[in-house]
């Protein structure tokens, strides 16, 4: 007796083409913390070969980044020459997204999601 042929939701990816996120977290200094995400993020897009499949998200921790500020840390103007060179270099079919999260852990987390 065979099986029949699993079904695909139609717009569901299959799971042979699902991988599990790339995860790395950062701590320290705020422009150290930049330079680190965009140095891994240029890794693992060299390592993926192929950026048509991917979306990259960047958590940042409000209560650790209010700490890295009131230890003297400035934001501007790595900040937004961070977005810019991210935005120009890499070709990601879309935006770096930028989540903000509530709660005490690492300064920011790099989160990779891609389809083989």
């Amino acid at each position: 007796m065979s099986r029949p042929p699993e079904r695909v939701r139609r717009g569901a990816a299959p799971h042979a083409d699902r991988c599990a996120p790339l995860i790395w977290t950062f701590n320290g200094p705020f422009a150290v913390c930049l330079t680190d995400v965009e140095d891994t993020l240029r890794r693992a897009i060299v390592q993926l070969d192929d950026v048509a499949g991917v979306a990259v998200a960047l958590d940042l921790s409000l209560p650790a980044l209010a700490a890295r500020v009131a230890a003297g840390d400035g934001i501007q103007p790595g900040w937004s020459a961070f977005l810019a060179r991210v935005a120009q270099r890499y070709g990601l079919p879309c935006p770096l997204r930028v989540r903000h999260r509530k709660d005490l852990g690492p300064l920011a987390t790099l989160v990779i999601v891609y389809r083989s």
